[in-house]
């Protein structure tokens, strides 16, 4: 009994002292005086002798009002109604704190300006059914939401404002949220959550990709930027890569790809299998199909812009990981408040570590052949800049980009006993600049400068070492362009500009035995005049931008062209949550990609840049109208878009016909119609959607017999359907890809084989009258994220691409063997492919 008395008297004394200490050295400002939570809890340990458990993450930057009482209970009372933690007594010694799952929150929501309330504004848990409106005093509140959930404020002339449930919790009273006035332009997302988490859909009907906040796909675990973008409506590859990705029924050369302002003319590594831009520093990516800016030139099909982080933070960060096939880091370092640099490096193992993932890409890339391959391949890539803020009205960056491919291989061909000794070298460097000046309020410019070169070099030693072949193709482009924006007021915006770039191509051929050498080099000059006015009206419902670009070109040796094209880009709000789109371009450029039909590197890379020459390879001019309606409301999106697209100048070389004598240069067009449909269910925790493309893309030779059939990317019909799922740290996606089957042609079954000429040559049916199988595939991945520390955070991913194993024909043509017999040649997808990545971020 006397053992009890002198517990509770030392319990006593013990607060009484804990409560003196804060009473006397706080009592000056109890009120406003805030202190850790961390700091608290390890004050009530060591008074009153317990112990709690809890995640340091979870407590991380909360912080609560000093106590004013002396019992643990109500002192813990406090703590949970501060805070809305949970808080559980395990025993007489032992509690447990976490974070509740649901919060109640309050806001008041002012005018940054004058610091006014704002009624009527409207408030919405975002991925539910949850909303409401502040009242005159331009307060809310909520009661038992998700704490991870997103609140959306908005109200006309303001920016739409988004903050997490989770920060609005400690407020006391409740939290002062200030909504900006609006100087948006054209760039005000309409779907905050895109299918998956760091995928949105602006006004102006581009799509934006932010990589810090990409959330997970199907198949990927890390966010490869050219295979994300082949999750949307109307852009996939028709085989499985990277490095030809048809935009609207397009070839890969009319797309314009842009990293930092530079134009790229390589873009995957691994023969087309793997993006060769780093995703982690880059921070954003629009991919736009239609209604181009007319700061934009190039890229008839589309446009890819990817741009790295263009803020100096205060604090380094970075990053590296590994998964297999490559190991990867990257940083940001500060040097001082004004200026930091970024590097990032990527290199594969290929060279000396085989996994299960490089051994089915490598199948992927050498098959159609009986020859045993002993080969030699990695890749690397690495990018820098350097972030430099003369004053807070001139930024300078430079930034620069290595791009590497190497292959060495022995081919043996038992049967004949021969041997091929080849190599191939494709490399890509780049670097630029850019300028940014704010000269006034209202005026502003933009000065970008840029060099980047392309080579493929390619050597193959035969016929025991008697018989050379050298093959090069070299890019070499120069630009500089002046960009300027005037803003007459909050709702008009007016831009111009001037673009100068020279572009040198090089293709050379030296065969030693027998004896030939080609050596074509030409050089493209292209001036251009751009300006265009952007209008957002005052209530948000009508987006427009209207401009056009005058383009000069010239090829040095044969032609001059002057050319008018006008842009076009409206969205319009027919009605609450429902918006319409109308869109139109006319755009062209002036290189493209050959295809050479020659086998010595089995179809690995055998595409050559070539400049137009107005006579073998006109300028490809393009012209595209669309017109879509979008539904968009609470966690539900249908979107639907009809377009039609001409592009004119094509050259059958450019268009990937692989059978032998089939065509010689004809010079023609395509049109292409069609329509794409995307339905997305989302909330904070799931994402499903399915999309739908139909097309109808057909060439026309005037020239050829019958002069229309169908386009080598005629796919008629492609279906996704896809999920993502995230379950505390834990992210999941599978989906299924289903597509037509494409147009190919077969040979002539009754006289195959044209033996009236020398060399032979096959004999035809109707060109693309025939088509391969459909083509279907299924994809896993999983993401789980921890805390290694503190500081440094961490996630493990594996995936599995074509989870049924289908082997989908990806292409079939034919040609003549050395016994004069038609072979048929099958190029066919990736196999059953794990992969698994390990990632650590700081």
């Amino acid at each position: 009994m006397g053992k009890a008395h002198l517990n509770t008297l030392t319990s006593y004394l013990l607060s009484l002292l804990l409560l003196l200490f804060w009473g006397n050295s706080k009592a000056q400002d109890t009120a406003s005086s805030k202190i850790a939570v961390t700091t608290l809890i390890q004050e009530l340990e060591s008074t009153y002798g317990i112990k709690f458990s809890y995640v340091d993450e979870d407590l991380k930057e909360i912080s609560v009002s000093f106590p004013n009482d002396s019992n643990l209970e109500v002192i813990l009372n406090d703590i949970r109604k501060q805070t809305q933690l949970k808080i559980e007594k395990l025993n007489s010694r032992y509690y447990s704190i976490s974070k509740s799952t649901t919060v109640d929150i309050c806001a008041q929501v002012l005018d940054n300006y004058e610091s006014n309330t704002i009624p009527g504004a409207s408030v919405q848990v975002l991925g539910s059914t949850v909303a409401t409106v502040t009242n005159s005093e331009g307060s809310f509140s909520f009661t038992n939401i998700p704490r991870k959930s997103i609140i959306q404020v908005k109200h006309l002339g303001f920016k739409t404002l988004f903050i997490t449930a989770e920060e609005l919790v400690q407020a006391q009273p409740c939290k002062i949220l200030a909504l900006a006035q609006n100087y948006q332009e054209l760039d005000e997302v309409i779907v905050y959550k895109f299918l998956t988490d760091g995928l949105a859909k602006l006004k102006d009907g581009s799509v934006q990709l932010n990589t810090e906040e990409f959330g997970i796909l199907p198949g990927l675990i890390v966010p490869d930027i050219l295979q994300t973008i082949q999750a949307l409506p109307g852009i996939r590859s028709v085989d499985e890569t990277v490095s030809d990705i048809n935009i609207r029924g397009g070839t890969n050369d009319q797309n314009l790809i842009l990293w930092d302002g530079i134009k790229m003319y390589q873009s995957g590594h691994f023969f087309g299998l793997i993006s060769a831009f780093n995703p982690y520093l880059t921070d954003k990516i629009s991919v736009i199909k239609n209604g181009t800016s007319a700061t934009y030139g190039d890229g008839v099909s589309g446009v890819l812009d990817m741009r790295t982080k263009n803020k100096i933070e205060t604090t380094i960060f970075g990053g590296a990981g590994f998964n297999l096939i490559s190991g990867d880091a990257y940083a940001q370092i500060p040097i001082k408040e004004n200026l930091a640099v970024q590097f990032s490096g990527r290199r594969s193992y290929t060279d000396f570590l085989n996994t299960p993932t490089y051994n089915n890409f490598s199948e992927k890339a050498f098959q159609d052949s009986e020859i045993e391959t002993d080969s030699d391949f990695y890749f690397y890539d690495f990018t820098g800049k350097v972030l430099y803020d003369i004053n807070p009205y001139q930024r300078v960056r430079l930034s620069l980009i290595s791009i590497d491919n190497r292959l060495d291989y022995l081919e043996s061909n038992e049967t004949c006993n021969r041997s091929i000794e080849s190599n191939l070298d494709q490399t890509n460097l780049s670097f630029g600049g850019t300028l940014e000046s704010d000269w006034t309020d209202r005026f502003s410019s933009n000065l970008n400068l840029y060099y980047t070169r392309y080579r493929l070099n390619a050597l193959s030693i035969s016929n025991e070492a008697r018989q050379r072949l050298v093959q090069n193709n070299r890019v070499v482009e120069k630009s500089a362009k002046l960009s300027t924006k005037y803003k007459f007021n909050e709702s008009l915006q007016w831009t111009n500009g001037y673009q100068v770039v020279e572009t040198g191509i090089q293709n050379t051929t030296e065969l030693n035995e027998p004896t030939f050498i080609s050596d074509i080099k030409g050089v493209v000059y292209t001036h251009s005049l751009y300006s265009e006015m952007n209008y957002n009206s005052a209530n948000q419902k009508l987006v427009a931008r209207a401009g056009a670009r005058l383009n000069y070109i010239e090829n040095v040796n044969t032609f001059q062209k002057l050319r008018l094209e006008p842009r076009l880009n409206i969205s319009y709000e027919l009605a609450p949550h429902f918006k319409t789109e109308l869109l139109g371009e006319f755009k062209s450029q002036s290189t493209n990609q050959i295809i050479d039909l020659e086998q010595n590197f089995l179809g690995i890379e055998k595409r050559r840049w070539v400049l137009a020459d107005e006579s073998t390879l006109p300028v490809t001019t393009s012209k595209q109208a669309s017109l879509g309606i979008n539904y968009d409301e609470n966690s539900f999106y249908f979107g639907i878009e009809g377009f039609f697209k001409e592009v004119q100048g094509i050259n059958v070389n450019t268009q990937g016909f692989q059978n032998q004598g089939q065509f010689n240069g004809e010079i023609g067009a395509y049109t292409n119609k069609g329509v794409e449909v995307l339905i997305n269910k989302k909330n904070n925790y799931y994402s499903a959607w399915l999309s739908y493309t139909y097309n109808l893309n057909n060439y026309t030779f005037e020239t050829l017999e019958p002069p229309s059939f169908p386009n080598n990317l005629d796919i008629r019909h492609a279906i996704t359907l896809a999920g993502n799922y995230t379950y505390g740290n834990l992210k999941i996606g599978f989906g299924l890809n289903y597509r037509s089957g494409r147009p190919f042609t077969e040979p002539d079954e009754d006289n195959p084989i044209d033996t009236t000429v020398f060399p032979n040559e096959i004999n035809y049916r109707e060109p693309n009258s025939s088509r391969i199988s459909e083509y279907f595939r299924m994809d896993a991945s999983a993401i789980y994220d921890f805390n290694l520390n503190k500081r440094i955070k961490a996630s493990f991913g594996a995936s599995i691409l074509n989870l049924t194993n289908r082997r989908n024909t990806l292409n079939t043509y034919y040609r003549l063997s050395d016994a004069n017999e038609i072979e048929q040649i099958q190029r066919v997808s990736l196999g059953v492919t794990p992969n698994a990545s390990f990632r650590v971020y700081f």
